[in-house]
């Protein structure tokens, strides 16, 4: 078992190829808990849902064979995403908001091989996470994006670092930062050093730190030694779940391997290139398909980023 903590959203997304025209499901934790569950793993997903969109959320599980538990809600939260060029740039803008999650009973994951700490805007407190870990003694996984996201009067999203996410982040096992969160959380660009990223992020404390760089691949950092994972290169249409899709893969070829890292990096960029060839939950994702593109990155040899420290 594998639970995945964060709110689901229905969102709105429209890209250079796709407009969904209605809200779709999606969300960090969501997107995770799809892709683990298509790649057979018995999956949890706790979040908060509300009355507006409640039958439709257990009916859409139900189709994926993923167990749930549900946090009323007065509605149930979602953003409009519009994507205005071909690598992922996006505007993001609040359509609902739903409830925290508050504090969780160790019930909920006490069995589980992995937590996934994915927030989509910080309905899991700071204080939650550490008393999970307190509480659980298996993986530990955390994707920011929900913790460093802030809401303008607007309803226009923004990101900043807050205050003691450096002690969250020590009590985490892994901890997947996006190049934009990357710089937020480090002041350096991505494009330009995303190792000296790393290395202040692990200094804080977490085992591993990984950086994903969207069509230039992904590092991944122990404390001694970088990883750098090639991009599996697609014809994007929809970029919505990439690095929640990638962190579903990373910890699944990670637990079945026995922690290695070069195998979970391509795995998790090539789960995460079947999730955007495609809009919506409904993405075609099968082990096998994952194993045969994998293959291709780890027959790769000297790969580097195209950032600039590399150049």
């Amino acid at each position: 078992m594998i639970t995945a903590l964060g709110n689901p959203v229905y969102d709105y997304i429209k890209t250079p190829r796709v407009d969904t025209k209605e809200r779709i499901l999606s969300g960090c934790s969501t997107n995770a808990a799809l892709a683990l569950a298509k790649l057979g793993e018995e999956v949890r997903l706790v979040g908060a849902v509300g009355d507006d969109y409640r039958d439709k959320f257990i009916n859409d599980l139900k189709r994926f064979h993923i167990d749930h538990e549900i946090i009323p809600s007065p509605q149930t939260g979602g953003f409009s995403l519009i994507y205005y060029d071909a690598f992922g740039n996006r505007t993001l803008d609040l359509l609902g908001r739903a409830s925290e999650i508050g504090t969780l009973s160790p019930e909920i994951y006490k069995n589980s091989q992995a937590v996934l700490i994915g927030p989509i805007l910080g309905e899991i407190s700071f204080e939650e996470i550490i008393k999970i870990r307190h509480d659980f003694t298996g993986l530990l996984f955390s994707d920011p994006q929900g913790l460093l996201r802030g809401v303008d009067e607007s309803g226009r999203i923004y990101h900043e670092k807050k205050p003691g996410i450096e002690e969250v982040f020590a009590v985490c096992d892994i901890v997947k930062p996006n190049e934009l969160e990357g710089r937020v959380l480090t002041g350096i660009d991505c494009r330009q050093n995303p190792y000296e990223a790393a290395r202040i992020i692990k200094s804080w404390g977490p085992r591993l730190v990984i950086i994903t760089l969207a069509e230039l691949g992904s590092i991944i950092y122990d404390g001694h030694n970088f990883i750098d994972i090639p991009p599996y290169e697609i014809d994007l249409v929809d970029a919505t779940g990439a690095g929640d899709t990638y962190m579903a893969g990373f910890t699944f070829e990670y637990l079945k391997t026995g922690g290695d890292l070069k195998k979970a990096g391509c795995f998790a960029s090539c789960t995460s290139s079947i999730m955007i060839e495609h809009v919506g939950p409904d993405f075609p994702l099968t082990e096998a398909a994952v194993r045969k593109r994998q293959e291709s990155l780890l027959a790769r040899r000297n790969f580097k980023p195209k950032v600039a420290v590399n150049s």
